[in-house]
This record gives structure tokens, sequence and C-alpha cells, in this order.
């Protein structure tokens, strides 16, 4: 069964009743039976109490607001396990969010240590509803579940499994391209950046929607791990690169929302993926390296493997002229030191996509924060002998530098990259350690409030 699921005549179903903190004082002088219990247990009409009622033990869950998607996020775990119903009324996009945050609350990732202690399940009686939650949840939980995947079981290949299911389950089409084929296809980058690894670089092409539907297409970082190449990384930076696939895991979990949405969208999803591996064929500091585009890149470092990746998929998704091209990864550490952990950045080149993608976030609690894509930095990409470093040599503002970079491979096409944690450091309500989609909820409403039938 579901977190969340559909209310069935069930005895054995309790109540949960949701009030806002400006409702609880009327509703406590209405339930006298319940007064004196509230009192005794030193309630202070915030939070979750139990209380015992005509036919047994009922809920009272008390919020300022049911406005923010994770005000009910500790819910499923709080609550003694068994089934409860919404007891009175709530406005649609509260039920969603107490809905929503519940089952982002109960997710646990189990592949490799089971856990089996119950949950208290939320029962709606709403089908369209629950299906909205439940297709947002999965989005979610399927993120979640491809970054905290140890890279042993997160390769290439692995990624493109779960792309290519991702495609069965919806009808889409998936092909991809491997190995060597990247060169013969021109996917120079790449190909580059993964040829050290014995698990072969692809590049990963999933197809959805009616062919003249508007054209949106998504592209993910999927390094499935980044030892940081020639330039290693320290061991406590390397120490959580399972999750430098982190964007193609949102491009994925997004893709998910849209098609199990219906969007009235041409939706094209590109993951170049590789493991950024040592050996005697990696890739040097120093080298210069052809592009699909035609540019060529002098490398500085070869731990800014993600955005090389990036540039060949981007001169691919242009090819396309979509409505507009969306791009994750967890590229750089300048993002969380400017923003921190939790609140993803993103750049955009269209004023009008960026305010309404912020505002998209905002509404539904998935806050994205826009960043100057500001052109005098370009300077500090230039190469002496290439078109283009793929580093710049001054340590600040790194976040945007590498954001310019990349907009050296996009045309004149409404682009936004996100530059995300993809990881929670600390648990809170709703959301707890590890993968984490971020944006994607934003992305999502954003998408769906312009093309929707």
């Amino acid at each position: 069964m579901d977190i969340i699921d559909q209310l069935q005549n069930d005895s054995e179903t309790r109540p949960i009743t949701f009030l806002t903190g400006a409702e609880y004082p009327q509703w406590k002088a209405e339930h006298s039976h319940a007064e004196s219990w509230l009192e005794a247990n030193g309630y202070e009409g915030k939070g979750l109490i139990l209380i015992p009622g005509e036919h047994g033990i009922e809920a009272l869950f008390v919020a300022e607001q049911y406005d923010q998607s994770f005000v009910c996020g500790d819910l499923a775990n709080q609550l003694p396990a068994g089934h409860y119903a919404v007891e009175g009324d709530r406005s649609d996009d509260e039920l969603f969010n107490i809905a929503f945050g519940w089952g982002a609350g109960a997710y646990r990732f189990t592949r490799y240590k089971e856990n089996t202690k119950p949950q208290a399940h939320l029962l709606l009686t709403d089908e369209a509803l629950l299906t909205r939650v439940n297709n947002t949840l999965t989005a979610v939980s399927l993120t979640r579940d491809l970054i905290n995947t140890p890279a042993q079981d997160m390769m290439p290949q692995h990624l493109a499994d779960a792309a290519s299911k991702l495609a069965e389950q919806h009808g889409a089409e998936f092909h991809e391209i491997i190995g060597d084929d990247l060169l013969e296809l021109n996917y120079p980058m790449i190909h580059a950046v993964g040829r050290a690894s014995i698990h072969e670089p692809r590049l990963l092409d999933l197809s959805w929607g009616h062919p003249d539907a508007p054209k949106v297409t998504l592209v993910g970082k999927g390094v499935c791990f980044d030892s940081g190449g020639l330039n290693l990384k320290p061991g406590n930076f390397m120490r959580q690169m399972k999750k430098d696939m982190g964007g193609s895991a949102h491009v994925l979990g997004l893709a998910s929302l849209i098609m199990a949405s219906k969007l009235n969208v041409r939706l094209r999803v590109l993951v170049p993926a590789v493991e950024n591996a040592v050996s005697g064929n990696a890739f040097r500091p120093g080298d210069v390296l052809p592009t699909r585009k035609g540019l060529t890149v002098e490398i500085d470092n070869t731990d800014a493997e993600g955005r090389l990746v990036l540039c060949d998929a981007l001169a691919e998704a242009i090819e396309d002229k979509p409505e507009i091209i969306i791009d994750f990864a967890t590229l750089t550490g300048a993002c969380r030191v400017a923003l921190g952990t939790e609140l993803p950045g993103f750049f955009c080149n269209d004023k009008t996509v960026a305010r309404a993608l912020s505002d998209a976030g905002e509404r539904v609690t998935d806050p994205v924060w826009q960043l100057p894509l500001h052109q005098p930095y370009a300077d500090m990409m230039k190469s002496d002998i290439a078109d283009l470093v793929n580093s710049a040599a001054s340590p600040f503002g790194g976040a945007i530098t590498a954001a310019l970079y990349l907009q050296e491979f996009i045309d004149d096409t409404p682009w936004v990259h996100f530059d995300v944690m993809a990881w929670n450091n600390r648990k809170l309500p709703g959301r707890p350690t590890g993968g984490e989609a971020m944006g994607l909820r934003a992305v999502f409403e954003y998408l769906n409030s312009r093309f929707a039938d």
C-alpha cells in the first residue's frame, strides 16, 4: 500500500484534524471532551497531539498555515502506525501540501538496509488529488533513489537502465550512444572525460510527447563518480561524489513527473553519463580538446569535468531548436558558498523565464535563486592557445564563470542552468539526510503553468 492512498470503507481508519493556529481556539471550545486532555498534556496549540475520542484515538495537528510543502513532513514517523483520514475541510492546495509533506517525510532508501518499522499512512478521498500527490512523490523518490545509490551500482550503464525503464513505463523513445561511437558521432568531450573508466561513457537520449507539441529539452550532468581525474580530489571532498550524477537524477525525476502528468510538450532528455576516473588514458591538465560545437578547450583542471560533458549535450540540445533548455548539474562548490547547501542557484538568459521560474518556486515552496550571467567575467575563461579554458584561474565567482562557460554552447534559445547540491546535509521535516530533489518541483510548476492544455 502506498503511504498516500485512496480512502476506502475502513473501520480501522483514524481521523486526523488539521487546524491553523487561528482556528484552534474555537475548535478547542467546541470539543469539550478534548479540552481537559489538552490542558493536562500542556498542549499549546502547535504541532501534533493524540486525543482519546469516542471511537478510539484521534489525532490533532496545528500549524500556522498549510501553504508550505513540508509543514507535515514529520507526521508519517511521528504518528503511531495505521491509516489516517483528514477530518474537516481544507482546500485542495492545503491538502496537497499536507499529503506531499507526509509522503516526502516517509521516504526511506532501503536497497542495502531493510527498514520494516511501520509508518502512518494518509488516505485521501479525491482521486485526482491523490494522483497528483503520488506523481510528485514518485518523481522526488526517483531522484533521491538515484542519488543515494552508490557508484558501484550507479555507473553509466546503470543510469542508462534507469532511463530505459522510465521510457518503457511512459511509452517514450530511448536510445544511447556508447564508447567510441561518441567520437564517430562528434561528442568528443563526453568521450574524453569518460574514457579512463572501465565503464564506457554514454549519451542517453529520451524523447516523449506529440512531435508537434512545444519542445522542452532537459539536460542533466551524469558524472556517476568524480575522483577529480588527474587533479585528484582529497578524500573528504571525494566522499560523497556518488552524488555527482545528481543533475541526471533531477532531469529523470522531472521527466517522470512531466510524462505522468501528460504535460503538452515534446520532451527530450539528454544525459551525458561518465565516470571521471584515473588511468593511463585519462585526459590531462594542459590538453586542448575539441567540442561538438567546434570550439576548442584548454584543460586547466580535470576536476572541472561536469561543464565538459554538459557542453556537448547542450550543443546537441540546441540543434532541435526547442522552446526552452533546462539543465541541472552538481557543478560548483562556489554556488554552495554563495547560497549554502539547501538553496539551489540558477542562471538564465531570459528575464521573463527567470522571473516566472522564481515565482513558481515560491508557489510550491521549492525556492530557487537567480545568480547573474555577469559577462565581464567571461574574460576569465580565455585561453592563449584555445578558444576557452575549462576553469578560471581566479578562485572567485566560480559558479558564474562555470555558467558563462556553458553559455558559450547556447545560442539565443531560452536557457536555464541549475547549480544544485542535490544532497541534504541535515534532516529537516520531509527532507531526510541524503540525496534530494532541489528545484524540480519549481521547474515543473513553471512548465505546467506555461504548457498545460
